[in-house]
């Protein structure tokens, strides 16, 4: 089983090499937002939503080097807001009413959902788009709502929720490292 697993992660890593000019493109991209005042949002749901969280946290606090901090929200840590827009306008709501309330025209939204199919982080990239964001997916296998609607995507192709998950991790990573080499900081 554990071998398995192993082999199912090895074989989705070597697929999803093939994304490597996505990710150093949105790096150049998102170094010219941050570093012009822009932000980047981020959204998903249970393991999607750590890894959106893990992905600003990285970008605030720092991936291996001392930086400038550099502006990005997880929209789901609010708990109060999430919570009371959850109950006040439904669960469809919950992203799309938050990316109102912090997008910018030129901001980026990372839309994260292993289905590619969650609707409130679907109608988060609707609402992003009529914004004018720059929006960005992370999902499982094509084809998928998410991919067909945001501006870019990276769709992992694996049979697993959890193979997915743990490709997203290391796309996360690799989209910091070379957005830190794109901002100057030492490797």
């Amino acid at each position: 089983m554990i071998e398995e697993h192993f082999r199912a992660l090895e074989g989705a890593l070597h697929r999803v090499r093939a994304a490597a000019p996505t990710i150093e493109s949105w790096a150049k991209q998102l170094a010219e937002v941050l570093t012009g005042g822009g932000r980047l949002l981020a959204c998903g749901n249970g393991g999607s939503a750590a890894e959106a969280q893990h992905l600003t946290g990285e970008l605030v606090g720092k991936f291996r080097h001392d930086r400038q901090p550099l502006s990005a929200i997880a929209l789901h840590a609010d708990t109060s807001a999430a919570t009371a827009i959850v109950n006040d306008y439904g669960e469809h709501e919950l992203y799309a009413r938050q990316v109102r309330a912090h997008g910018r025209p030129g901001d980026v939204l990372v839309a994260l959902s292993t289905s590619g199919r969650s609707q409130n982080v679907v109608t988060a990239v609707k609402v992003a788009h009529e914004l004018g964001m720059v929006t960005w997916a992370l999902t499982g296998p094509e084809p998928n709502p998410l991919t067909a609607l945001c501006d870019d995507a990276v769709a992992v192709d694996a049979d697993h929720v959890a193979t997915v998950q743990e490709v997203h991790l290391a796309v996360v990573h690799a989209l910091c490292a070379h957005l830190d080499r794109t901002l100057g900081v030492p490797a």
